[in-house]
Formats: C-alpha cells, structure tokens, sequence
C-alpha cells in the first residue's frame, strides 16, 4: 500500500491528502476548535501532523483521509484510522472544519471508514480517544454504536476511550 485507499459514499469522497488541503487542516489546529485534539497548535506542529497522517499508509496502510464533497469537491475536514507510536490502540478519529458542521458529514466519513478498517483492513478491534469535555465527539462515538471502556489503555490519562464494535460480532 503506497497512498489511502479512495472510499466514496452517498456524498463524500474519502481520499489521500494532497499539499493543497494542508491550509484548512492548519487552520482548525491553530483555532479554538481544536482544544480537544490537542490545540490550538502551531503551524510547524499541524505539518508534521497533516504529513504524519499521509506518511503512515505506506509504512502501516492506515492514515489520514481527506473528506471531499463529490458534488463540489469543497473539502469538508479529516478523518483517520492510524496508531502513531504513542497509540496503545488503533484510533479512528475526525475533524470537521466549521463551515460545514451539522450536516451529518462526520458520521457519514466516520461510518466510511470505520467499515473500511473492519472490512478490507481486516481490524478486529477499533477505538476512538475523546477529550471528556468534547460533546460532539462523544456523541458522535455514539452514533456510531461505540461504547466507553474505561479500562482500555489510553495515550493521556485523561482520554475517554470508546470501542466501536466489530459488525457481526456479538457485543
């Protein structure tokens, strides 16, 4: 696997980054929006980010997908199924940018490709990091059928960790 797989659903197109979404991406690190991920970062810090989540498909085909409308091709946010090192687990995680929340995108690009990692990925289990205070996020998890595992290892000790079930597999 040398680049992300393209996942393409009703609306939105899942795929690999290219330089010229790094300038949103910078921008919702460097906003108020991303205390939860972390944030706000500096430019320098959402670089090495953006191209760690592009690195990652070649050297472990996980990484970092950019969320494409089909219809325009406006470029909606991010989402990744990736471990940095760091990373006790293999994370699906997202980002929408602001202009375009509310309109069930996340779940949509989420959903995509949470059934990519559980299908041709071949994951057996999937977990998603959430800063407690970040409603969205938590709700979203949710919405997706995940469920808090307070006893999971988690890269800060003050994550929240909720695991996605595996389709087909009782929970």
């Amino acid at each position: 696997m040398t680049d992300a797989p393209l996942l393409v659903t009703e609306r939105l197109m899942l795929r690999a980054q290219r330089p010229e979404d790094f300038e949103p991406f910078a921008e919702m690190l460097a906003s108020e929006r991303s205390v939860y991920m972390g944030g706000p970062t500096t430019r320098k810090t959402a670089w090495l980010w953006f191209a760690a989540d592009s690195g990652a498909w070649p050297l472990m085909n996980l990484g970092g997908w950019t969320i494409e409308r089909r219809t325009d091709g406006a470029v909606l946010g991010q989402v990744a199924v990736n471990k940095p090192d760091f990373y006790p687990e293999i994370e699906i995680g997202w980002m929408l940018y602001t202009a375009h929340l509310r309109e069930g995108y996340a779940f949509e690009a989420a959903a995509a490709a949470r059934d990519w990692a559980f299908g041709p990925r071949g994951l057996t289990t999937l977990v998603s990091y959430v800063d407690p205070p970040n409603a969205r996020s938590i709700a979203l998890a949710e919405r997706l059928g995940a469920t808090r595992d307070d006893e999971a290892p988690r890269p800060d000790p003050g994550d929240l960790v909720y695991r996605h079930p595996h389709p087909g597999r009782a929970a």
